[in-house]
């Protein structure tokens, strides 16, 4: 497949590395110095110039391209070279917005601006803090299969009950499978003799309600993984979009806003959450509100610095956990190893979600767990699959090491994977599988 990427920041970079050792790519952006690195770095064509340009696009034969991805720091810009793109090919084009404006008129009318595909960088990432949200020490949650599945990964810290158990001992749910164990960045295919120390990762797949019944039994001695209070630090788009789909899903969050026009335009538009006027960084006026009991906090404002320096006095002050906005991707780890508990960066999420959609057209849903490492992928038994009319036992005999059958949705019924389950044409099967192996099973599947 060939696929055109218009800019080269963050994201685009991130996508291009991720697409160029399985398709074509051809990477356009008006810095020089960006497309030479990208040249040397990946294997990837480059063009120099303006991507909303027609002599650009047609320099980078966009004629030929199957996907044309839109991923520069401007809204406006990306639009342009969508709907220009329009102009000189039957590309399926992919814009990245930060504007939920365009993303809901896009939705009103499929297709408008000259685009196939819309992501909201400012949703994804309100959206990624949500679906951890009553999931005690989860890092990441995908939902598969109309959401009759879920993925989780789980961090397992010191006090842990699992701490020091094999999976066979921590397997105690029905509705669950352990598909892996992450260990300082490496992917182990979880066997029931699998030890769990502090510090793994641990990625199950299951029923939504086996997920939460795990995530509660994997919160440390002491902790109750209680997340009925939930603080949001900023008034920022990621933060009030946080705010609402929270409000949505039954929550009553408080959100703290210094501006006050801001903070009384918050608080007109969002009904079932308090929002409260003043600096977040004033630790006595955190202790007044008893900030300390929250289960959760958000720190969504406009720096990274400011975000940083909330996470830690809400630590400090009793918080149970803690989740940054980070716009630097190099300060991810940083953030984490000082004690912040989830650090997400929204351009990351952004390159995840148009790359995961890249995939998806072969597939019904994938999740990347580890970029580079491993995914999740969902897809639809028909006749041709390795799976069809067979055991999943016999079935893992032709099927790569790295392979793990977490879940199958039949008629819409979740079906708990064992070895001698067999696999139905029509089923729907969410499966782990490792990055060494992902070729092998797309074509298997």
């Amino acid at each position: 497949m060939r696929v055109v990427i218009v800019g080269a920041g963050e994201v685009g970079s991130s996508i291009a590395a991720s697409l160029a050792g399985s398709h074509e790519v051809v990477v356009v952006d008006v810095d020089p110095e960006r497309t030479e690195e990208l040249t040397y770095e990946h294997d990837v064509l480059t063009v120099e110039g303006d991507g909303a340009s027609l002599d650009t696009l047609e320099a980078a034969d966009v004629a030929k391209a199957d996907i044309v991805i839109a991923s520069t720091d401007d809204d406006e810009t990306n639009l342009a070279i969508c709907g220009t793109a329009k102009t000189a090919s039957d590309a399926f084009t992919i814009a990245r917005v930060q504007n939920r404006a365009y993303l809901q008129t896009w939705r009103r009318s499929h297709g408008v601006f000259g685009v196939d595909f819309m992501v909201c960088t400012d949703l994804l990432t309100a959206q990624s803090i949500v679906r951890i949200v009553g999931l005690p020490t989860a890092r990441d949650v995908d939902p598969f299969a109309d959401g009759r599945v879920q993925m989780a990964e789980f961090e397992v810290v010191e006090g842990s009950p699992i701490a020091g158990q094999t999976v066979q001992e921590a397997d105690r749910f029905d509705a669950l499978t352990f598909a892996a164990v992450i260990r300082e960045g490496e992917v182990e295919i979880a066997s029931g003799d699998t030890r769990i120390v502090a510090g793994d990762e641990v990625v199950v797949i299951g029923r939504p309600d086996s997920v939460e019944a795990f995530a509660a039994a994997v919160v440390p001695e002491g902790g109750t993984g209680d997340v009925d209070g939930v603080v949001i630090i900023g008034g920022s788009s990621v933060g009030a979009l946080t705010a609402q789909l929270l409000s949505e899903r039954g929550f009553s969050p408080r959100l703290i806003e210094q501006n006050p026009e801001r903070a009384r335009e918050l608080a007109e538009n969002l009904s079932k959450a308090t929002v409260l006027e003043h600096d977040a960084t004033d630790a006595d006026f955190l202790e007044r509100e008893h900030i300390g009991e929250a289960g959760l906090l958000v720190a969504a404002l406009e720096s990274d610095e400011r975000n940083l320096l909330v996470s830690l006095l809400a630590k400090r002050l009793g918080v149970e956990r803690t989740v940054a906005i980070v716009d630097n991707p190099a300060y991810v780890p940083l953030f984490e190893a000082v004690g912040v508990d989830i650090a997400i960066n929204p351009r990351e999420v952004t390159a995840e979600e148009i790359t995961r959609f890249t995939r998806e057209r072969r597939m019904e849903n994938v999740a990347i767990v580890e970029p580079g490492a491993a995914e999740v992928l969902e897809v639809e038994v028909d006749e041709e699959s390795i799976l069809a009319g067979r055991t999943i036992r016999d079935a893992a005999a032709d099927l790569p090491d790295g392979v793990v059958v977490g879940a199958i949705t039949r008629n819409g019924t979740f079906v708990t994977p064992r070895g001698d389950t067999v696999v139905e044409v029509g089923d729907h099967v969410v499966a782990f599988v490792r990055e060494d192996a992902l070729d092998a099973v797309t074509a298997k599947l």
